[in-house]
């Protein structure tokens, strides 16, 4: 058996291939929380009629496709700002806001810290509780906030946890927040996963505060990773402006435009997959639940936080174990306050499950 220290992001497919010796093409990927169901067939048909796009600059303003963001988020057109992915987007607004100090609801990303970093602020954690199943206690965490803070991170549903902060939950941190002159920047990549999404996502709250901006990408929900798309709804017209001025012109492509203007209409798709998912990881946390060598924690997004209770094995046990069967999950170890006792996986097609369940559930 094979043994190292990598820990491998779900799109390190490629370092699998060379470690394990598995073409990637046969691994099913349970640790990239990306959307089963692939590309739609209405975005595929789509890119093929329009390939000529690309003999063309898109529109600098990106007019036609912050429209259609903004109706598909309930928001209006002059809140959106668009990016080559939300990383960029996380980036921008970091270097815009420039925190000497920021704190991050932790286990979470690692790219967070990374851009803080690199914009030369200190990064601090408020680290989410086992014992509270990883759910954020509100008031406890709001006594934590003060001056000093500069900005805060929330990832909502978080990865790797999986657990979820309500609207209402938000508002009362976005006040304290302002009482305290912090900055939040809120991370929903994954919320349209989520049974409740209504109830979670803060970009309502957009028309109230002017303290908060809200990240999505199309890389998890709609399956499109390398397209490159993210978006950023906030109401703070000056951040609006700050960002789009510090932004390169044009770092959204032609067919990135195309793309986004289908994938935010196909109701068929999306309708698909929150019926899809929504079954799954209920039929996947009661099977978990049930069985005695894992803890797993109430999911809402697309993935699942679970611990081993078995004494003698481990995260990079399951982790060998799955990937000898040509299947990939995450060894959460290297997330901040989690250990060689925590994995992640997604949900998948009911067969794939099926077939991962058998695997890490064996003796």
């Amino acid at each position: 058996m094979i043994k190292h220290k990598d820990h491998f992001h779900g799109s390190d497919l490629e370092k699998i291939e060379e470690i394990y010796g598995i073409r990637k093409e046969e691994i099913v990927s349970f640790s990239a929380n990306v959307n089963p169901l692939g590309v739609s067939p209405l975005l595929r048909a789509t890119l093929a009629e329009q390939i000529d796009a690309i003999t063309t600059y898109p529109d600098r303003e990106y007019t036609s496709l912050r429209r259609c963001i903004a109706q598909y988020c309930g928001t209006d057109p002059e809140n959106v700002i668009v990016g080559n992915g939300s990383t960029e987007l996380i980036s921008l607004f970091i270097q815009i806001e420039h925190p000497k100090k920021a704190l991050v609801v932790g286990p979470t990303y690692s790219e967070y810290e990374r851009e803080i970093s690199l914009g030369g602020g200190t990064t601090l954690y408020y680290p989410l509780r086992e014992k509270d199943s990883f759910r954020l206690n509100p008031e406890h965490f709001i006594s934590c906030l003060n001056e000093s803070i500069g900005l805060l991170v929330i990832c909502n549903p978080n990865n790797p946890t999986s657990s979820s902060i309500t609207r209402k939950e938000m508002r009362s941190i976005l006040d304290a927040c302002k009482q305290h002159d912090i900055y939040v920047m809120v991370d929903e990549t994954y919320v349209e996963f989520a049974d409740n999404m209504e109830e979670i996502s803060a970009i309502p709250l957009t028309n109230y505060y002017n303290n908060v901006m809200i990240l999505r990408g199309t890389s998890k929900f709609f399956a499109a990773p390398g397209l490159r798309l993210g978006y950023a709804v906030t109401g703070n017209r000056d951040l609006v402006k700050a960002v789009n001025t510090r932004k390169n012109p044009w770092t959204i492509s032609s067919l990135a435009v195309a793309a986004g203007e289908t994938m935010f209409r196909d109701t068929d798709y999306i309708r698909e997959t929150r019926k899809l998912i929504s079954a799954e990881r209920t039929r996947i946390y009661d099977l978990f639940s049930e069985h005695s060598g894992f803890k797993v924690y109430q999911p809402s997004g697309n993935f699942i936080l679970a611990r081993i209770l078995t004494e003698d094995l481990t995260s990079m046990d399951l982790f060998e174990r799955a990937i000898r069967e040509k299947m990939m999950i995450r060894d959460c170890s290297s997330f901040p306050f989690l250990d060689n006792k925590y994995i992640r996986f997604c949900f998948m097609k009911p067969e794939d499950n099926d077939r991962l369940t058998r695997c890490l559930m064996r003796n």
